[in-house]
């Protein structure tokens, strides 16, 4: 695999102060998009939907529940 910093030329290289980073955002963004396809992700598995008759043991308050129950993603 070759070194992702090997485009660079040392005239290109900027020196960092403690505690920074040397590279740009640009540089940082260019880096990133020649990676991601080495980066695999596998597939994620469905999660098959559980009937309410299955779920025992939880209690939520009716604070949480009201709470809740007012989100739009999940009330309304």
């Amino acid at each position: 695999m070759p070194n992702p910093l090997s485009y660079l030329t040392l005239h290109e290289r900027r020196p960092a102060g403690l505690g920074q980073i040397d590279i740009s955002l640009a540089e940082l963004r260019g880096d990133s998009a020649r990676m991601a396809p080495h980066w695999v992700v596998p597939p994620m598995a469905t999660a098959a939907p559980v009937p309410p008759s299955l779920i025992h043991g939880i209690v939520v308050s009716p604070a949480s529940a009201r709470l809740v129950g007012s989100m739009s993603v999940y009330g309304d």
